[in-house]
């Protein structure tokens, strides 16, 4: 697709409908995703970014219905993933000589990925790039979520071409932000931000803080991914803002998987008596073996407490919990609350190995949790609901 967005900028990038996994099976992407380029035609002519390479050719058909290629004076990679950077072989196999402007790390990246020694122009924040009476000013955003990630901003248009940043995996022909779906886009945007910058949180504030002190007026912001931010940009950063200080909201979700339902029937329980004690609380109950993980990760990075229950399998957890657990550790939440549950049949160690796990990934134990031996009884499902409680006034905000 490409369109006029403002002026002399076209958006030339593409929108992939059909993709379901992102970055091989990382992520998923349920509404598909877009990779998001741009053209900007001044006294200069620049092309910010490009697209995934099983679009290159479409993309450098596209580009050519725009401007002669031997007319693009320069290429600027705000950062070297393949999704942004995978036509740039066949595109420099046609203009070899025209200069890229990226970061010292995306240099890196696009070097160990491409084997190319093009013509690279390594930029800082605070270089500029003229274009004739409008300038392109560089601002370096490490570690989001690429060491070699970058952003640039394009003066007296106002338009910050934010790279990953406020993007999210979202297909859609209506490529403003105002013109889609209000609710699948808060969704979407959720998701991305959980699953993919959630770690570098503290790194994001500082940024964003630095480009607020610049007191530049923003008319858009343009992602790389998903919608061009066009009515009130700045909603998206006081988000982003928002979900990078501990974000919470009154949520408990149990997380769980069962071999002969024992587990599952517990977790229902659980919740039942949580649902009892508070009935403002929303309770959320996800099997892992049947929900998509970065669909659960972004309830987990809502919720004020989570419960994580699993059944002793030699000795230890459900494989399916045990990989969730890889994923809560690596995306490193904060100022949650946690406890564990389990069925065993003999020996019992799962709620233990749980309770290590919720330490070891930063959440704070509420209780020792709970283990039952086989089924519950009418005992034990006195025991599971009134766990539930209890958790629900132990973690009541």
């Amino acid at each position: 697709m490409d369109f006029n967005i403002k002026g002399n900028i076209y958006h030339v990038g593409n929108v992939d409908w059909e993709i379901e996994h992102y970055q091989g099976y990382r992520y998923s992407t349920h509404k598909g995703s877009s990779y998001n380029a741009y053209l900007i035609k001044e006294e200069k002519n620049v092309l910010i970014d490009t697209v995934n390479d099983a679009f290159s050719e479409v993309f450098i058909k596209n580009l050519k219905n725009k401007i002669d290629l031997k007319d693009i004076d320069y290429i600027v990679i705000n950062h070297g993933e393949k999704d942004h950077t995978g036509a740039l072989v066949e595109l420099m196999s046609l203009i070899p000589d025209t200069p890229i402007y990226c970061s010292k790390n995306c240099v890196k990246s696009l070097k160990g990925q491409y084997h190319k020694d093009w013509n690279f122009h390594i930029v800082k924040t605070g270089d500029k790039l003229s274009l004739g009476d409008k300038e392109l000013i560089f601002i370096e955003m490490p570690m989001l979520h690429w060491p070699d990630s970058m952003a640039c901003y394009l003066t007296q248009d106002n338009i910050l071409f934010s790279n990953d940043a406020f993007g999210q995996h979202y297909a859609s022909s209506a490529i403003y932000n105002d013109l889609v779906d209000q609710s699948e886009l808060h969704i979407e945007c959720l998701k991305y931000y959980a699953n993919i910058l959630t770690p570098y949180s503290p790194m994001l504030i500082r940024k964003i803080e630095e480009i607020l002190s610049l007191n530049l007026p923003f008319d858009m912001i343009c992602t790389s991914h998903g919608v061009i931010w066009r009515d009130n940009p700045k909603q998206v950063i006081d988000l982003y803002l928002k979900w990078a200080k501990d974000y919470q909201e009154n949520q408990i979700t149990i997380i769980y998987d069962t071999m002969w339902d024992a587990t599952r029937v517990m977790a229902e329980l659980i919740a039942k008596g949580i649902m009892q004690a508070d009935s403002e609380v929303v309770v959320k109950l996800l099997h892992l073996s049947k929900k998509d993980k970065n669909d659960v990760m972004s309830e987990v990075f809502k919720s004020k407490a989570i419960l994580v229950g699993s059944p002793t399998v030699n000795r230890g957890v459900l494989t399916s919990v045990a990989a969730a657990f890889e994923l809560i550790k690596a995306l490193k939440f904060k100022n949650k609350k946690a406890s564990s549950f389990g069925s065993y049949g003999w020996s019992g160690e799962s709620v233990k190995v749980l309770n290590e796990r919720l330490v070891d990934s930063g959440f704070e134990l509420v209780n020792d949790g709970l283990k039952m031996e086989w089924m519950p009884d009418e005992e034990g499902t006195k025991l599971c609901i009134d766990f539930g409680e209890e958790f629900a006034k132990e973690t009541k905000i």
